[in-house]
């Protein structure tokens, strides 16, 4: 049995980036720090990371490339500190959401030890055009 590309369908004109998308999500496989993706309202979407430990100035939200990038480092002033124990992981991460053309980030919280990311999805107008056909 032949595997069929979805680039390479006749009904998915366009669509060849689709699969390089798919496969570039499924190989970020960490799993912290854990989130939660919930839907808000018909377009809108908020994404919950469990940051505990983490400051305000620790965390960096930016996108790049249609793709939401969370990334947390903790600043260097812990040397001095000696544990007896810990359990509290304070390593640093890089989690990414990939985003439709439409999903805009509309603005981000900090409370409580969980950074919420909130998203819009802006809904295209329908557009009909007609198509010219010209000779030959």
């Amino acid at each position: 049995m032949t595997k069929l590309a979805l680039g390479t369908h006749p009904f998915l004109l366009g669509f060849d980036q689709l699969e390089r998308l798919v496969e570039r999500t499924a190989k970020a496989k960490n799993g912290y720090p854990p989130y939660n993706i919930e839907q808000v309202s018909e377009n809108a979407f908020r994404i919950t990371l469990a940051v505990a430990g983490f400051a305000e100035d620790d965390l960096s939200i930016t996108v790049e490339d249609r793709q939401l990038v969370v990334r947390g480092r903790h600043s260097e002033s812990e040397d001095d500190r000696v544990f007896l124990h810990r359990g509290i992981a304070a390593r640093q991460f890089q989690r990414t959401f990939l985003l439709a053309d439409s999903v805009q980030v509309a603005g981000a919280a900090l409370k409580n030890g969980l950074l919420h990311v909130d998203l819009i999805r802006a809904t295209p107008e329908s557009v009909v055009r007609t198509i010219k056909i010209r000779n030959g």
